[in-house]
Parts: structure tokens; C-alpha cells; sequence
């Protein structure tokens, strides 16, 4: 297979993309950054300084380099339709950040405008690679925990508390940009639980705003709240287990991320320090029989996988850079096995059933 030239809309020295892409494409032998953009020249020639790839100020310019196949959109949600439209009409297979769109209709869009322009596609919904997360998969697969017949999940959000560090962060507490507690860390956690445990069947749910304000800590000023920071949705899995899942905005003074798989044999448990999970370094724990209480589990080294040096697999950047591993291989086999745009909109789907049954007061059934 032929190396897969990468240019990321979003590419600057800092941020999300620096942190994940960049150096998950650097270890990858299948993947080569041949160019970024940014909004402002500045960054534009910082990026280039520093990748020593070709650096645009427009993404129009990064569509028109040749050697660019896959352009990957790392940048606010309210963009994304944009962006990824241009990509996509370009001919390029494209890798969007989760959200998808601002909202199911841009979600749905999207969807069906890469499907019939025949490129591929791909969301960095990446919880689902964490080494943790796919051993606990195996173990359930393996009767571990015998019939599964629940599972809790609770985890803070970590931005959207009290206060806002730069006036710049306020983007986040505007329902209307896309970014909220519901749509970013509780969709990243609750994806890999859909992807061991199975999809909602029904559900009810409660968004509230349980702040009215933030402060901003760069000028002691406030800005207004108004997407909600308190999510908590209850439902039956197509399984038929029951399903709880609560994510609040901030930090709490106990556990940020806690989510418990019961069956009819065992149990098991992963935590974390931190409640985005997707990029969180997670404990699993587990017991079963007559244990009385979880005991940490090794996770068995072939999990962290793909040739990924220690430091990489085990840092922010390592879920990202086993999703490009599996990418690599799609690409290859002709497989289609990571998460697309069609997944996505599933995603928005469950969004959007949340926030009617927040809405109406009733079930709902995510219209998959």
C-alpha cells in the first residue's frame, strides 16, 4: 500500500491536533503529514517551522496540495460543515473530530454527501480503543461477568464548570456551537459502552443547567451558561440490561470517571482520574465467583499493540494511534472496521433521543 499523505485542517503547533494526530501519524509507517492549515499565517509558519511540512493560512490551499489523500478536520464543531464539505468535494477521505456536525441535520448531511462522493470517512471517537475498554470486551465476550444485567457509568465533564480559564474557553458554555457535556465527554464515554454492551432500545433523560454563569478567569468577568451541564440519562440496552449514565460539567471532589458493567457472575470496573475518558489513563478492575471485592487486572501487553513505543501507547495519544493502526489495515484489506460518518450519525441520533426525552418528559426510541 502506498503511503497515505495526511493534511490537517487545525494543525497548529497547539491544541488537539498537535497533541494526538501529529504524533500518531509520526509513528506510523502507513501515514505521512505532508500539510497543515491554519486561521492565521503566524501559526502557519510555526507549524511549518516545526513539522517541516508545507503550512497554508486558508484550507482551501491544503485541498489543492497534491500529495494530500486523507484530510483530517481538527477544529471547533461550528466549522465542521464547512470544512468538511470542501474536503469531501475535493475528493479527499476525510477524518472529522467528534462532533460530527452541530447538531443530527449537519450530521446527516455529511453523511450522505460522503457516501455518494465514494471517499472514506472517519470520526476520532477513539474511547472505544483504549486498551481497557477492549479487554473488558473480550472478558464479557468470554463469560467473564456471566449475562450482563446492568451498568452505571458517572464521569465529570472537566471543562464546563464554574469558571472558564480565557474568554476564548466561553465557546463552551453557548449551546448553540455544539460543544456541551452531552455531546462531547458523554458521547465519547458512552460510545464504548454501546460498543461492548449494545445500543439503547429506550431511554429517558434529564438536561439541566445547573449554573446560570461562569467566570472568566483571564478578566474576572462572567459569561451566561446555557448548555446544559448536568446529563443524566436511564434506560434498557437491546439486550435488555439496564443502562445508567450521568456526566456533569466541571470536576468533582470524587471520582471523575467510574463505570460499572454487572453480571450475573461478576463485575467489572474502570476508572479514571480524569472524565474524558477517551483520552484518560484508565484502571480496569474486575471479580467474579466468590471474590468479594474487584481486584486491579493486568491488561495483557498485545491490547496497547500496533508496534506503538510505550510512551505514545500510553499517553493521550495512544487511543488515536491505534484507530489510525486499524485505519491503516481498512485502507490496506479494504476492511471497514473504525468508526465512520454513518456511525456517527448514529451518534447524533442518540444526541437527539436524549434531548426529546429531556424535552418531552417521555421514552424515546433512538431512530437507529
Amino acid at each position: 500500500m502506498k503511503t497515505i499523505g495526511v493534511g490537517i485542517i487545525g494543525g497548529s503547533t497547539t491544541g488537539w491536533a498537535a497533541i494526538s494526530h501529529i504524533p500518531a501519524i509520526a509513528a506510523s509507517p502507513a501515514f505521512e503529514l505532508r500539510a497543515v492549515s491554519t486561521s492565521r499565517r503566524s501559526s502557519a509558519e510555526a507549524a511549518a517551522a516545526q513539522y517541516g511540512v508545507a503550512a497554508y493560512d486558508n484550507h482551501q490551499a491544503l485541498l489543492n496540495h497534491p500529495g494530500i489523500d486523507l484530510v483530517v478536520v481538527a477544529v471547533k464543531v461550528s466549522e465542521h460543515l464547512e470544512l468538511l464539505t470542501a474536503a469531501i468535494e475535493a475528493g479527499k477521505h476525510v477524518y472529522s473530530e467528534w462532533p460530527l456536525g452541530n447538531g443530527l441535520s449537519e450530521a446527516q448531511h455529511l453523511t450522505e454527501l460522503a457516501e455518494k462522493a465514494g471517499v472514506r470517512s472517519v470520526v476520532g471517537v477513539q474511547g472505544r480503543y483504549a486498551p481497557q475498554v477492549r479487554y473488558a470486551r473480550d472478558l464479557i465476550d468470554g463469560g467473564y461477568i456471566g449475562r450482563v444485567i446492568g451498568t452505571t457509568m458517572v464521569g465529570s465533564g472537566m471543562v464546563w464548570g464554574p469558571e472558564a480559564p480565557t474568554r476564548k474557553a466561553a465557546y463552551f458554555y453557548d449551546d448553540a456551537n455544539g460543544a456541551t457535556p452531552l455531546t462531547s465527554p458523554f458521547s465519547h464515554a458512552v460510545d464504548p459502552l454501546n460498543h461492548i454492551l449494545g445500543d439503547f432500545a429506550s431511554l429517558n433523560a434529564r438536561l439541566v443547567v445547573g449554573r446560570s454563569e461562569a467566570r472568566i478567569a483571564e478578566d474576572g468577568g462572567t459569561v451566561p451558561i446555557t448548555a446544559p451541564d448536568q446529563v443524566a440519562v436511564i434506560g434498557t440496552l437491546v439486550s435488555g440490561a439496564a443502562a445508567s449514565v450521568f456526566y456533569r460539567g466541571g470536576t468533582s471532589r470524587g471520582d471523575n470517571f467510574r463505570w460499572e458493567i454487572n453480571g450475573t457472575e461478576g463485575d467489572l470496573i474502570i476508572t479514571a482520574d480524569w472524565g474524558n475518558m477517551q483520552v484518560a489513563d484508565l484502571s480496569l478492575a474486575g471479580g467474579r465467583g466468590a471474590d468479594t471485592t474487584a481486584a486491579p487486572l493486568e491488561i495483557p501487553a498485545p491490547y496497547f499493540g500496533d508496534g506503538l513505543s510505550a510512551d505514545l501507547s500510553r499517553s493521550m495519544a495512544g487511543n488515536v494511534a491505534r484507530l489510525y493502526a486499524d485505519l491503516a489495515r481498512d485502507l490496506s484489506g479494504g476492511g471497514r472496521t473504525v468508526p465512520d460518518f454513518r456511525h456517527a450519525l448514529d451518534r447524533h441520533r442518540l444526541i437527539d433521543a436524549i434531548e426529546r426525552a429531556s424535552a418531552t418528559g417521555m421514552a424515546q426510541t433512538p431512530g437507529w
